[in-house]
């Protein structure tokens, strides 16, 4: 009933005030969807995994650089190895003295290039221990983390469906109440709370409108409330639509 006791189903303005209660509670819930502290734990999440993620590519990347170095060095390795097997295999075999101290002198090159590689080797693998260690912990802390995630969505998804339920219970109510609304002033209404940000209507409530808190000039108000029953009147300060 509205304030004056008529029932809000024949009052077509005190229906409309009804409708833009529900309207707002649409609105709170939409709000209250919007900022759910599970949305911002989830994007908190959500930014820590993308870290996580760039710093496990990048550390990946530069392992996968050092084996790529490691496989190279031990296949330059491999090479003199059979090299110097070859020359002294041939160098037991006997021959010329001239030829035997060639050989000597390229086994000793490649003996030295080889212990070159295997220091350069060393180093590779000094390198790859450590990064591989932090790897597997950083792999360890992004399972982790996304194991948080999907505990998460799942909060957030169990929230929104509890927001949702009650919204779709407060729309259809609002749906009802809306359809005995006459179509010129559901229009009007819905292109004010467009604009006005989400309330078109409001209650004229000791001088002032319940909209914009703003007092109306006497003769204003005098006008509005001595208006015959279901005049459409606008606040005079914020052009809302003004119930009596």
């Amino acid at each position: 009933m509205g304030e004056t006791g008529t029932p809000v189903e024949n009052d077509p303005l005190n229906l409309l005030l009804a409708v833009q209660a529900k309207d707002v509670s649409l609105d709170q819930l939409a709000y209250r969807r919007r900022e759910l502290p599970e949305r911002g734990r989830l994007s908190e999440l959500d930014r820590s995994l993308a870290a996580l993620r760039q710093q496990v590519a990048e550390l990946t990347s530069r392992r996968d650089l050092l084996e790529k170095r490691q496989s190279e060095i031990e296949g330059h390795v491999e090479s003199y190895g059979k090299r110097m097997a070859a020359i002294e295999a041939r160098m037991r075999q006997g021959g010329d003295y001239r030829d035997a101290q060639a050989m000597s002198t390229e086994l000793d090159s490649l003996a030295a290039h080889k212990r070159g590689l295997e220091d350069d080797e060393l180093d590779v693998m000094e390198a790859l221990e450590p990064l591989g260690q932090e790897l597997a912990k950083l792999e360890q802390e992004l399972a982790g983390g996304e194991a948080a995630r999907q505990e998460a969505a799942a909060a957030l998804a169990s929230a929104e469906n509890e927001i949702d339920a009650e919204a779709a219970s407060i729309s259809a109510e609002r749906g009802a109440l809306a359809s005995g609304l006459p179509a010129d002033l559901a229009a009007t209404y819905e292109r004010l709370r467009e604009r006005l940000g989400g309330i078109g209507a409001a209650r004229l409530t000791d001088g002032r409108c319940s909209g914009c808190h703003l007092a109306l000039p006497t003769s204003e108000r005098e006008r509005v409330l001595n208006s015959p029953p279901g005049t459409l009147a606008y606040c005079d300060q914020c052009g809302r639509i003004l119930v009596p």
